[in-house]
């Protein structure tokens, strides 16, 4: 079965989503965890793809300093590299996407971003919201339409790449039409284009109206 969407971009989320970075956000959480006495398991449970600053008011309420605990965080976590893959055919696709068709949405810090996007040799976008560009985080909708924003776009031109529930509301709740990747299960999937990873997708018909997103075929 194929499936096509006319898009004039597309918006992708970074960690499980490009980039599998799931040994090292463990790592990270777990240290986090040991220092503050805080629960590994509990934060793990809710902190995918939601901003570190809101994780750490959520987990870890007694800390007065939350910006330097977050600081603390992101030092360590940009230290980190081993584990760190690609989502298979992840770059390929992304090479794909004409240009100025593509913008990164994470909940990640910028330098951090990037410098993953770096390591798993994926092609780095001009337009990238990151943690530190936004008031509020996913499941907000406004880091999705800061990037809409950001390139011209209304959020009807916009399909979004997201594999955590709070970035599938966020972009849902910006107006966009949402791909999951990966396996998450939630009552806002369902109905959902889905896929595992980029092996059978591609990027077909651009033109200066847009370009079609294939799955399967």
């Amino acid at each position: 079965m194929t499936t096509r969407l006319r898009t004039r971009a597309i918006l992708f989320d970074m960690d499980g989503t490009l980039v599998d970075s799931t040994a090292i956000v463990e790592r990270v959480w777990g240290r986090f965890a040991d220092e503050h006495g805080v629960s590994i398991v509990d934060i793990l449970r809710s902190s995918h793809g939601v901003k570190a600053h809101d994780t750490i008011r959520k987990h870890a309420p007694h800390l007065i300093d939350v910006d330097a605990a977050a600081a603390d965080l992101a030092a360590f976590e940009i230290e980190q590299t081993d584990g760190l893959i690609e989502i298979p055919g992840a770059a390929r696709f992304v090479e794909q996407v004409p240009e100025g068709g593509y913008a990164l949405v994470t909940s990640a810090p910028n330098a951090l971003a990037r410098m993953r996007l770096e390591l798993c040799g994926i092609h780095s976008p001009s337009v990238v919201v990151a943690a530190d560009d936004v008031i509020n985080g996913k499941p907000h909708p406004e880091p999705y339409l800061t990037a809409a924003a950001a390139l011209g776009l209304e959020p009807a031109d916009c399909v979004v790449f997201e594999d955590a529930v709070a970035g599938i509301r966020s972009g849902l709740a910006a107006g966009m039409r949402v791909v999951v990747v990966g396996g998450v299960v939630d009552e806002v999937t369902e109905g959902l284009t889905r896929i595992v990873d980029y092996t059978n997708a591609s990027i077909a018909d651009a033109d200066t109206s847009g370009f079609t997103i294939v799955f399967g075929g």
